[in-house]
């Protein structure tokens, strides 16, 4: 049986077998003992202390969030996963990234969030009534899947009736990020970005003749009320297919992880149905527990020195936020679950200026949907047969089956 140096010393990002899937927490362990600055096979460094990601994170210096050079070579200049990937707001620096985050952060108001509540908790109702009809479901695809949808949508005003790709292309484009991809992953990215910006360019042509108000982010967007240069149609289109993909994934998998946390935890999940006033922790507990995004990267362009070990500009890091969130040196008992944990300094949304523009909208909706699931669903169980997604960036499940002993 292989020890934790030689799983630490032979980890392959490139390289990762079913059991990394389902549990990858025993080989960030090792790598965070044996080699939390880890060269890989390729090149690239892995990094899993919280305490390197963190600095990381603030460092404006010597590190860049630019991805052209590293995109180029994997997807091609001219496609568009190149177009797309090297225009969101994630993969830039300022002034870019600065100029496009205060526009979105600016119409992620308190006053918005406050009157999108109602919205959700309907939705979330809706969605458990149907549940309610059913003795077996899949709280991925019936539930988890289906609110994250619903409400970037409603922020963007697409039509409902319209939103039944979204989720489609957001699972293609996002998979083309794993660090390896086979060509059919590519080349099913690269029509799912096309068949995007064909979706947008009526919607955003639509709206362009009909301005909604405050509560409208693509309005919001058109009209430009950042005090900046306003934005390209290219970096208007590109941007809200971010939105639409960030705001999709990364919440379906945090409802989803936390749902899975807390029926496998039932002294958890009594404590949550107890003292309901513990929503706000709890759901910071399933951030760092079993983070949603679990990679980031950066591009070393100034000398840095990391663990001892200068890294010159042209370094390419990987930061393992999922090994972060297990750090013993920050989260004593770091590998148990407790839905009351205070302090949580997670950076499952990252940190700095790169913090998620949407990790409050996030927040939100998996607030209302586990308390909303603990207090009306009392027989809720999981049975045999979850899937994990196979992916190393984004944790989350395909499927996650579920019984109802009875109706609530």
């Amino acid at each position: 049986m292989p020890t934790a140096r030689d799983i630490a010393e032979s980890f392959d990002p490139a390289r990762l077998g079913p059991e990394f899937y389902e549990d990858p927490y025993p080989t960030y362990a090792a790598l965070r003992e044996h080699a939390p600055l880890h060269r890989c096979r390729d090149g690239t460094w892995f990094l899993t202390r919280y305490a390197d990601l963190d600095r990381l994170y603030r460092d404006r210096e010597h590190v860049s969030s630019e991805k052209k050079d590293v995109f180029g070579p994997k997807y091609g200049t001219d496609s568009l996963l190149f177009a797309h990937h090297t225009t969101s707001l994630v993969f830039n620096d300022p002034p870019y990234h600065t100029r496009v985050r205060r526009q979105i952060v600016g119409a992620l108001t308190p006053r918005v969030l406050k009157a999108m509540e109602p919205d959700i908790e309907k939705l979330v109702d809706g969605l458990i009534d149907s549940l309610c009809e059913r003795r077996q479901v899949d709280l991925i695809e019936d539930f988890a899947a289906a609110i994250p949808v619903e409400v970037i949508g409603n922020l963007l005003r697409v039509p409902r009736e319209e939103r039944g790709p979204l989720r489609r292309w957001s699972l293609a484009i996002l998979g083309a990020l794993e660090t390896s991809i086979t060509p059919e992953q590519r080349a099913d990215g690269e029509r799912s970005v096309r068949d995007f910006l064909d979706f947008l360019r009526k919607l955003v042509t639509d709206r362009r003749s009909h301005l909604g108000g405050d509560a409208d982010m693509l309005s919001r967007l058109i009209r430009d009320e950042s005090g900046g240069a306003p934005l390209s149609e290219h970096e208007l289109l590109h941007n809200c297919i971010f939105l639409l993909n960030a705001g999709h994934e990364t919440t379906t998998n945090l409802i989803g992880n936390g749902l899975a946390l807390l029926l496998s935890h039932p002294e958890q999940l009594a404590r949550l149905r107890e003292q309901p006033a513990l929503i706000n922790s709890c759901v910071e507990e399933c951030l760092r527990y079993e983070s949603p995004n679990q990679l980031g990267n950066r591009l070393v362009v100034q000398p840095i020195e990391i663990g001892g070990v200068r890294l010159e500009p042209g370094a390419y890091l990987t930061l393992c936020i999922g090994a972060a969130n297990r750090d013993a040196e920050v989260f004593p008992g770091a590998g148990r679950f407790d839905i009351a944990l205070s302090p949580n300094p997670h950076r499952a949304f990252a940190a700095g200026a790169h913090a998620c523009a949407g990790m409050s909208v996030a927040r939100l909706e998996a607030q209302i949907a586990l308390t909303r699931v603990a207090r009306r669903l009392p027989t809720l169980r999981l049975v045999p047969g979850a899937e994990r997604s196979l992916r190393a960036r984004f944790r989350g499940f395909r499927r996650l089956p579920a019984v109802l002993d009875s109706t609530a």
